[in-house]
């Protein structure tokens, strides 16, 4: 190979910083302009919805406490992981997320899949005392969440800012929040069947056992059963079917 031919960007910087420049630029057209030409990156996924009101408080607590920072909701496509905590993560797992959870941080376990994999209860000493379910965790506790009351005062203020960026909530979700927050943990009150209307596989219960009032307890054990769950992944298909 004749290296001469490279001695004109070799001793002339400015020149190197031009190549280097266009360069950069046809692989960025190459990768962006694409991009424009497509209404959506994410491929919706039939199942998935926007959080219910109680659900949706539970990750405002979520992201409040910084659970983030501990615990990741990315499964990613290794085998590994795939074999220990499930399907890898979609896209469109996320779309409601602001922000999203992702990220490779892990002093704890993934939690992309947890909904369902343990009980309330489970859950409720888990947050008052991790030790007393797993000896070894280095977690803190947060008995206190058990105390404090849910405040819904904005719940509907939340639900019309996410509309107006973009979230599917109707006019309905946004006019029932409040009422839709309370049934969730009531599953004998008239609101419980509409609820489910509105949000298909809120799962309506005592989250923290006690039915004296809604704790910021049972908001976030409702986020973490939920976790995962709304995409029926014994019978999703990657190459499309599944997608709507």
């Amino acid at each position: 190979m004749d290296w001469s031919k490279h001695k004109i960007f070799e001793t002339n910087s400015i020149i190197l910083l031009v190549g280097i420049l266009i360069v950069v630029s046809i692989g960025g057209i190459v990768e962006i302009a694409p991009l424009f030409w497509l209404s959506s990156t994410i491929e919706k996924v039939q199942g998935m919805r926007p959080y219910s009101p109680l659900e949706l408080t539970g990750r405002n607590i979520y992201v409040r406490e910084g659970c983030y920072l501990c615990h990741s909701q990315m499964i990613r496509s290794l085998r590994d992981e795939v074999e220990r905590y499930g399907h890898y993560s979609l896209a469109a797992e996320s779309m409601y997320d602001r922000p999203f959870q992702w990220g490779s941080k892990r002093t704890g376990p993934d939690l992309a899949r947890v909904g369902g994999k343990y009980s309330d209860e489970w859950h409720t000493l888990h947050l008052k005392n991790p030790r007393t379910v797993v000896p070894e965790s280095v977690m803190p506790g947060y008995s206190f969440l058990a105390e404090r009351r849910v405040d819904a005062t904005y719940i509907a203020d939340d639900l019309t800012a996410l509309q107006a960026i973009g979230d599917p909530y109707t006019d309905e979700m946004v006019a029932q929040a409040g009422a839709d927050l309370k049934a969730q943990v009531d599953p004998d009150s008239d609101g419980a069947e509409a609820l489910l209307e509105r949000y298909p596989k809120a799962q309506v219960r005592q989250f923290d056992g006690n039915p004296e009032f809604i704790s910021e307890m049972d908001a976030l054990i409702a986020y973490l059963q939920m976790l995962g769950t709304l995409v029926d992944f014994t019978t999703f298909d990657a190459s499309g079917p599944n997608l709507r």
